[in-house]
């Protein structure tokens, strides 16, 4: 019957193409400020497979933090590419089918109110992704199971999703679970931004279009579940952008973030699942730019407003246990012949005791340029933007998007399992700060085979704690000492793009592997599953 029924909509998609299907959620959620709870509604489009075209093997991706539905399904398509490929285009020619989760502006039907889906309740998109796991299951041919990949944000509303439905016995049919870079203990903005904004905002009067701005970006109900650092919570009573000087430490959206937080943090990861992450930050403490370090430095003209300038001055949060000015703006008038003050603002930023400030930790980065969307025409802001001295900044740290929860000083190497926890069976993480949810060749080539089902069950171990490689580049042998003894090696060397070019295999070993290699120069992965552990290196072949 479920086949039959796939059948006759492969037939009608094989003429009308594969389009963006509308679902909404069958379980309605409460946020914190709202009064009844509300059902959410988003979109989805199937790409079936390039080989047999029937829905037999989904990957579901969910989209992440998105204002305004500036990312459609297209865009979250052609976010996948690298190296000149796209990894759904690969899948999608090994038998995979994708299906792409949604959450556009759409109007809510019991009150006439518009919904911005792309930064609405991680909570309420996640009953929008249960509801899509059920649907899938119930048309996909066969037993196969599912692959939900959610970057970003996309990270948070699948692992949600997926708990829920463990906990309240929903089956999901769910194989493995990915984490692409999500911020698992919160998110960062420069806290200095965010003061600057609130302030054009709220001053003389307030500016209706930013203050509309803000209500979209910052102040939506995602950001505010994220963000370690909120401005809203370090004003001071009575006004609506003055610094409460007794609030300077981070602290996020009251009623939101520590709610959130305390939520995800009760639910756990997915227990059904492999669950595996990769992260954009890095694993060796490279930092972005210095902790308290000057990012801007200049005076602009106000437009419209003859001989008034407003001199801004912006900062990184400070080193471990220092409180700084991380923001200023003065407004100076020369009608008179001499200078005149006619606004000052200020707002300070203290770092805690444990760790250095938020804005330069080891972690994927995004960008204030990136953040203003490059100006969008914006004159004074495009200027802004040219005077940046400094405009990536710590996003994600590497120890949030690992969920590491043992480490409060997120300016830490990465050192997993020796000193550091993670609920992951299985990750990537870089040596250099990548920007936010990048795809790599080296990610790549971690996340296929995890995809094509292709790795032992533990790889919670590090290869150069079993083996050593006697050289690196390589050029005519792969030659391997190690001091443990194994029953069985398996050697296999792996494309950049996830495909076997070398499979050896070796009894009682107890000193010494070494074969000869026949493959072009490049980059490889060089992976060793001895006795049901695997130990993966990257290596270089230069002949």
């Amino acid at each position: 019957m479920k086949k039959a029924l796939f059948l006759t909509v492969l037939i009608i998609n094989i003429f009308i193409g594969f389009s963006q299907t509308p679902i909404s959620a069958t379980i309605a959620y409460q946020g914190y400020d709202e009064t009844q709870a509300y059902i959410g509604q988003g979109e989805y489009q199937i790409f079936i497979d390039n080989t047999d075209g029937v829905l037999d093997k989904p990957i579901i991706v969910i989209d992440g933090y998105d204002p305004g539905d500036a990312r459609d399904i297209t865009s979250l398509y052609s976010a996948l590419d690298y190296d000149g490929t796209n990894m759904a285009d690969v899948l999608r020619n090994e038998g995979f089918d994708f299906v792409f989760l949604n959450f556009p502006v759409y109007t809510r039907s019991s009150d006439n109110v518009e919904v911005d889906g792309g930064t609405d309740y991680i909570q309420r998109n996640a009953m929008i992704l249960s509801e899509l796991i059920n649907q899938i299951n119930n048309q996909k041919v066969g037993s196969e199971e599912l692959v939900v990949i959610g970057p970003s944000m996309g990270g948070l509303i699948s692992r949600y999703a997926l708990r829920y439905m463990e906990q309240n016995s929903i089956d999901h049919q769910t194989r493995l679970y990915v984490s692409w870079d999500s911020p698992h203990g919160g998110v960062n903005v420069p806290i200095d931004l965010q003061y600057l904004l609130n302030y054009f905002a709220e001053v003389n009067g307030g500016n209706a279009d930013l203050q509309a701005a803000i209500a979209a970006t910052l102040s939506s109900p995602a950001s505010k579940e994220m963000l370690i650092d909120h401005f809203s919570t370090h004003i001071q009573d009575g006004s609506t952008f003055e610094q409460d000087p007794s609030i300077l430490l981070p602290i996020g959206a009251t009623n939101f973030r520590d709610a959130f937080q305390s939520e995800l943090d009760a639910m756990g990861f997915p227990q059904q699942t492999r669950n595996i992450s990769i992260a954009n930050g890095s694993s060796n403490g490279t930092i972005i730019g210095t902790p308290g370090m000057e990012i801007l430095n200049h005076t602009f003209d106000v437009p419209n407003v003859n001989d008034t300038t407003i001199d801004i001055e912006l900062h990184f949060t400070p080193l471990a246990n220092q409180t700084i000015e991380v923001t200023k703006a003065l407004t100076i008038n020369t009608t008179l012949g001499f200078p005149v003050t006619v606004a000052d603002f200020s707002a300070s930023s203290q770092s805690f005791s444990y760790t250095d400030g938020l804005d330069s930790a080891p972690g994927s980065k995004s960008s204030i340029e990136a953040f203003f969307g490059g100006g969008q025409g914006n004159d004074l802001i495009i200027e802004l933007i040219d005077n940046l001295q400094q405009s990536d900044f710590s996003f994600i740290s590497t120890i949030s998007s690992m969920a590491i929860d043992n480490e409060n000083n997120i300016y830490n190497s990465i050192d997993i399992p020796n000193t550091h926890n993670t609920p992951f069976d299985a990750w990537y993480i870089p040596t250099e700060n990548e920007y936010h949810v990048t795809p790599t060749d080296q990610n790549m080539a971690f996340l296929l085979p995890e995809i094509r089902n292709q790795v032992a069950s533990n790889v919670k171990t590090e290869f150069n704690s079993a083996f050593k490689l006697k050289t690196n580049p390589v050029t005519n042998n792969i030659i391997l000492t190690t001091n443990n003894d194994y029953n069985n090696v398996t050697i296999s060397i792996i494309s950049i793009t996830g495909k076997n070019i070398i499979t050896n295999k070796f009894n009682n070993v107890s000193n010494i592997i070494e074969f000869p290699i026949n493959i072009s120069n490049g980059l490889y992965f060089l992976r060793a599953i001895a006795d049901g552990k695997t130990f993966t290196k990257k290596i270089i072949v230069n002949k």
